[in-house]
């Protein structure tokens, strides 16, 4: 776009003038937020408050609608509902703003609102910022709140996402009592029975979209219901350390995840009822399991549930888990899904038997005891599928679940090992030395089936011990023995192994740190040398200001020399200037004789092209004509249809050629009732 205002710049729309705010990052940049559909400039007035400023939108050329006019007269009713502030809004017309888009033609259809202060929901995710127990559920009552009051008029957002919810909450501007502590913003695609659809609709935000429902765009009552649900559960769930650095990056979820039994779920949803309670997570679950958008809970369904939760409710103990909660989450964590940092996708360490209990606790407490079926049939679903590395996150998902040295953990474990095998095949010039006894697809097998054959033989087994020999049975009890230490040993080995490699990564995660922060302190200890340079040479000039000041005064014949080559060279310069103005002028002046040319062209185009359809037109009422007098009425009706289209098309032009205007009256009579007779003209 042409359009690029610097800070500072004035624009006068409605009487009224504002000024170009300056970005608090960059005064030299003007403040401007890009997005989906155009770019939003913010405007101060020059005699109003901070908290009055004003949001210019600038559309990008596709989305320049006129209709936009029409839209936003409709809006202006919703601008009174809490977190709805930019439906109060004006569209820059060329009938009200023609002489302000005649220099700025890229402000046609641009949109005057106000100025929504604070950060995005999306800057709080990406900032990793973790909330007040008290904060997070003020945020969740306000969206709830919003979306509430929305839901009853009939309206819908129809593009929820973390870039859309602003937070006036953290707002460093002081703003007016009642102000909401959550506002939308783009609200172009807001549904409403009395709005028309939209030409292109969106289908989503990645990390906010039902992937069951959204094919083909959003644009219904419950579009933002589904959204919502994840973005208060965000909300909520920011106040739990384990949460924010489980978040995925520019959403809690991967899109890829959504709707899906996968770890971030089962982390944020054991946050969720134990830090908000169990009809929190009923409604998060409810909006989870979905099979279409009707079916999520209302925003009422969520602010009733929310202003349930007292003071004395909120967790207080938010920001530090206790150790051995925190062990066990960290060990789900780093056993459930594959590890960013290990390249080989291995089974995860067995937990502590304490920490296995408090999980299958919670689990059963949460009623979960139908996740390990539901999962382990989804992850065979997904083996019979012929999709490995999904089911494998199942598998891992599952194998927290299942009770260390059961059946069902056998045979997890063996499946954990198989996919990662197919996934990563290992070169069979070099084996893998430190893979651990527990791992082994072999052993599991054999010690699956000696389990149920000693299972099966154990009368056998007695009869035969009677009648062995004494020795045997020592040296078999040695051997056992043997192999159990072995185990034991390969067994601690492993354990060491997995926790050096945490431990490498943590280190490696603290060293990155440690270099940013480096990297950080250099960079402004550069800038501050800039500084530091830039008053050097500011002072250097003053000093040769003066010295030549003071030679000045000591030479008197040197200054008059010297001032009448001044005069020379501003007399120069002047020429200069003004043989560069004629310049430009000759070329503008050819650049406007070329534009008209082409607009004369243009017009000539148009109008042979307009002589060829009015020859169209009375061709196609001849045929219309005949046909009918033929006795064929559907070729009649189909030359009528052909006439009427093309008549449509410029209808203020052809009426006023010939008889054209009548044969346009008579083909719509005769499309209006087929036994219309046509004249002939």
């Amino acid at each position: 776009m042409s359009f690029q205002p610097n800070p500072g710049d004035e624009l006068i729309i409605n009487g009224t003038a504002y000024v170009v705010g300056r970005h608090p990052a960059a005064p030299g940049l003007a403040y401007a937020q890009a997005g989906r559909q155009g770019i939003v400039y913010q405007l101060n007035a020059k005699n109003g408050a901070p908290h009055e400023a004003k949001a210019l939108k600038v559309f990008f050329p596709k989305f320049r609608i006129p209709a936009m006019v029409y839209q936003s007269e409709h809006m202006e009713a919703y601008g009174d509902i809490p977190g709805l502030q930019v439906c109060k809004r004006d569209v820059l017309t060329p009938e009200r703003n023609g002489s302000l888009i005649a220099e700025q033609p890229d402000l046609l259809y641009a949109v005057l609102m106000p100025w929504v202060h604070g950060m995005t929901w999306f800057d709080c995710l990406t900032d990793q910022r973790q909330l007040e127990a008290s904060d997070s559920l003020a945020l969740a009552r306000a969206l709830a709140g919003i979306g509430s009051a929305m839901e009853q008029k009939g309206l819908a957002h129809c593009d929820l996402s973390a870039p859309n919810v602003m937070l006036p909450f953290f707002s460093e501007v002081e703003l007016p009592q009642g102000t909401s502590a959550v506002e939308l913003v783009d609200v172009e695609q807001m549904y409403s029975t009395k709005m028309d659809r939209p030409d292109a609709l969106l289908a989503g935000s990645p990390g906010y979209a039902a992937h069951r429902t959204v094919h083909s765009g959003l644009w219904s009552a419950y579009a933002d219901r589904f959204a919502g649900a994840i973005i208060i559960g965000e909300m909520l769930g920011w106040s739990d350390r384990v949460v924010v650095d489980k978040a995925w990056g520019e959403s809690y979820f991967d899109q890829h995840e959504m709707q899906t039994p996968c770890e971030r779920y089962f982390i944020l949803r054991k946050s969720l009822e134990s830090r908000w309670g169990s009809k929190v997570v009923e409604l998060f679950s409810r909006a989870w399991d979905s099979q279409d958008l009707s079916s999520c809970p209302t925003f009422g369904e969520w602010l009733v549930v929310l202003n349930a939760v007292t003071e004395q409710e909120i967790p207080v103990e938010a920001i530090e888990p206790e150790p051995a909660a925190t062990e066990t989450i960290e060990s789900a964590a780093v056993g459930g899904l594959a590890s960013e940092a290990a390249p080989s996708l291995s089974a995860p360490a067995p937990l502590k038997a304490e920490q296995a209990a408090l999980l299958n606790q919670a689990a059963l407490e949460q009623g979960e005891r139908g996740v390990t079926d539901k999962l382990f049939r989804q992850a065979r679903d997904l083996e019979q599928q012929n999709k490995p590395a999904a089911a494998l996150e199942v598998y891992r998902s599952l194998y927290h679940f299942v009770e260390d040295g059961s059946p069902l953990h056998v045979e997890v474990s063996a499946a954990i090992t198989g996919l990662e095998e197919q996934l990563n095949p290992k070169a069979p010039e070099q084996p893998e030395k430190s893979k651990a006894w527990y791992r082994s697809k072999t052993f599991i097998v054999t010690t699956a089936a000696a389990v149920v054959l000693l299972t099966a033989g154990i009368p056998a087994v007695n009869i035969l011990a009677d009648q062995s020999n004494q020795r045997q049975i020592e040296a078999a009890k040695q051997e056992e023995a043997a192999k159990a230490a072995k185990a034991a040993e390969e067994k601690l080995a492993a354990k060491q192994e997995a926790a050096q490699k945490l431990l490498t990564e943590k280190q490696r995660q603290e060293a990155e740190q440690q270099a940013k922060q480096q990297a950080l302190a250099a960079q402004k200890q550069q800038e501050e040398q800039k500084k530091q340079q830039a008053l050097i040479a500011q002072q250097v000039k003053y000093e040769a200001y003066l010295a030549q000041k003071e030679q000045n005064k000591q030479a008197a014949a040197k200054l008059a020399k010297q001032k009448a080559y001044d005069q020379q060279a501003k007399y120069e310069k002047y020429l200069a200037l003004k043989k560069e103005q004629e310049a430009r002028a000759a070329q503008e002046e050819a650049a406007r004789k070329v534009a008209a040319e082409a607009e004369q062209k243009q017009k000539e185009s148009m109008h042979a092209r307009n002589k060829e359809n009015v020859l169209q037109l009375i061709s196609l009422y001849n045929k219309a004509y005949a046909s009918q007098e033929g006795g064929s009425a559907a070729k009649a009706k189909s030359f009528a249809k052909r006439f009427r289209a093309l008549y449509d098309s410029n209808p203020s032009y052809y009426r006023s050629v010939g008889e054209v205007g009548y044969r346009a009256s008579s083909i719509y009579n005769f499309l209006g009732d087929t036994n219309f007779r046509l004249p002939k003209i």
